[in-house]
């Protein structure tokens, strides 16, 4: 998969693609079905498959303090895509100069001539251009005018009801990992580069690895069992991990995972893991000193432990 950041980037030799835009927070079934039909029309024009994306969100841009929680970060985002066999990937930055693009010219300059465009997949109630004005039956008649498809998508259900990424983080802060999982086809996960934190816990026995999320906001928080897999070896591990804002170290608030692998020790910094969240311990919480913490990590680790042995036909790497 090769990532396009800005226009500019593009190919002067790009020789068109069948396409489809939005957000793809967290890449669950109902974007896979998406990925699916784009993927099913590129193979019959014998086309490359694109997907649109901004940064940041759009409703980051016009509300960042009401804007929901991020799914997946834009690595994470990518990650998916490129598993699922997207070819191109345009992230195009969310700006005034984007929010005032016309809708018109949002189809000629961005659609005809930058993409040359050869069909489009959007959901019916997708809008675009300045102030919204842009809509599934202006594409429907641009693509009448220059020659190029234009196909919705149907509302794509579990459990008879839509699936979407306020439905996924709905779960998430309801801690039915079970259902999340349905709803993403694998575990809830989240992964970074592993940096230099406070080292806190290695003085008071647990060391953990400072997983750097890029998040503003957390969908879910508390201390969880978890999968962690090294993405440079591809090994695997059990571990707890702590997902918050730490609240019992004195300092800035800011959202935060730390891992601790069961029975490793080595160094990690500089790598990248990806960790899996299976069942949630107990809530973050505020301790009084650091004895009181240490021995509610203690807790926290038995208690994953008793998760995993329970399940050990089912965690075996």
């Amino acid at each position: 998969m090769r990532l396009l950041r800005g226009l500019h980037n593009i190919p002067s030799d790009f020789g068109g693609c069948v396409a489809t835009i939005g957000n793809f927070d967290g890449l669950h079934l109902g974007h896979q079905n998406i990925l699916q039909s784009l993927r099913d029309v590129a193979d019959r024009l014998q086309m490359p498959t694109l997907v649109m994306l901004f940064e940041p969100q759009p409703r980051e841009f016009f509300a960042p303090e009401s804007a929901p929680a991020r799914l997946a970060n834009l690595r994470e985002k990518l990650q998916d895509l490129a598993a699922h066999g997207v070819d191109y990937v345009l992230c195009l930055p969310f700006n005034q100069a984007l929010r005032s693009m016309s809708a018109d010219a949002f189809i000629n300059d961005i659609l005809l001539a930058a993409l040359d465009i050869r069909h489009l997949i959007v959901g019916d109630d997708f809008r675009f251009g300045c102030d919204r004005s842009g809509d599934y039956s202006a594409l429907v008649a641009a693509g009448e005018l220059h020659g190029f498809g234009v196909q919705d998508t149907p509302t794509f259900e579990y459990d008879e009801e839509r699936v979407s990424s306020t439905r996924v983080r709905r779960e998430l802060v309801a801690n039915n990992l079970p259902r999340v999982a349905q709803l993403l086809g694998r575990d809830y996960r989240m992964s970074g580069r592993v940096a230099w934190g406070r080292q806190l816990g290695r003085t008071i026995g647990t060391p953990t690895a400072n997983v750097m999320i890029h998040r503003e906001q957390l969908p879910l928080h508390g201390v969880y069992a978890v999968h962690v897999t090294h993405e440079e070896s591809g090994e695997h591990y059990l571990a707890v991990a702590n997902v918050g804002v730490k609240p019992t170290v004195a300092g800035v608030p800011e959202p935060s995972l730390e891992v601790h692998l069961l029975g490793f020790s080595g160094n990690l910094y500089q790598q990248h893991l990806t960790v899996e969240f299976q069942h949630k311990i107990r809530d973050e919480q505020k301790f009084a000193d650091l004895t009181a913490l240490k021995n509610a990590i203690e807790n926290d680790k038995n208690a994953a432990r008793h998760f995993f042995a329970a399940r050990s036909n089912s965690f075996r790497f």
